[in-house]
């Protein structure tokens, strides 16, 4: 979560595999920036909707938000139209994903893509929620972030949070790593130290890397999540997942 305060109500995915049920949620009126060709289009505070394994989520779960419509052609080609005021506290999570309900020592490899386009304008992030024992622990990796944001830490100071470690290559990429609480669950939050829009990460590597530091056990990993962060925009703005992907053995 950004920010040390509020943390949101987990939402968990449905597994791999699971039939695709109907969505959620009435459909709103057209909403410009949402293409003619999506296949789900909704503005519910929780609806969502499962596409080829793949759950979506508008999950607009913060106080003081602005309207949010999420669109999708797929479970992993999707988007939201989001009009939030640049007030403190993060307003909404619009996310895909999926559910492993593994324990680490049991898998081999955890891979993961994505490519979206976000405006160059608003306070938000690009990022993976990872959850843990039961939302016990969260893992978040930011691939990019924009304005008055800032991961939950266990120490600031003038700039900021305080990392833990800096300039750590990790899963094919190199980060900065925070860890905190937000009241309710451990909070892992790695950094890339350059903004991008698109690449791959190798999160068993992370995964299995907290475990060396002793900063959690054999954990269960449940929800891996994918989505935008938003805590104010600059207006109405769009933000688009053009790819995504989650592999895992």
């Amino acid at each position: 979560m950004t920010g040390p305060t509020g943390t949101p109500t987990p939402t968990p995915s449905a597994t791999s595999g699971s039939p695709t049920p109907s969505p959620t949620g009435s459909t709103p009126p057209p909403v410009s920036g949402v293409p003619s060709d999506a296949a789900w289009v909704a503005s519910g505070q929780w609806d969502s909707w499962t596409n080829n394994g793949y759950t979506l989520n508008n999950d607009v779960w913060g106080g003081g938000a602005g309207p949010q419509t999420i669109w999708a052609r797929t479970g992993t080609n999707w988007g939201v139209v989001a009009n939030h005021p640049r007030t403190s506290g993060v307003k909404s999570y619009p996310h895909t994903g999926k559910t492993l309900n593994r324990t680490l020592s049991s898998l081999s490899s955890v891979n993961t893509s994505f490519n979206v386009s976000v405006p160059s304008g608003g306070d938000y992030e690009t990022a993976y929620d990872i959850w843990a024992n039961n939302y016990a622990y969260e893992v978040m990796l930011w691939t990019n972030k924009a304005g008055a944001v800032g991961p939950i830490a266990d120490a600031y100071d003038a700039n900021g949070a305080v990392p833990k470690f800096t300039n750590l290559s990790l899963g094919g990429q190199t980060w900065n790593i925070y860890r905190g609480s937000n009241g309710s669950n451990e909070v892992f939050s790695f950094l890339r130290t350059s903004n991008t829009n698109s690449g791959s990460i190798n999160v068993l590597a992370v995964l299995n890397w907290l475990r060396t530091q002793g900063w959690w056990g054999d954990v269960t990993v449940g929800d891996i999540q994918f989505g935008f962060e938003l805590t104010g925009t600059a207006g109405q703005s769009n933000f688009t997942c053009n790819s995504f992907s989650i592999t895992y053995a």
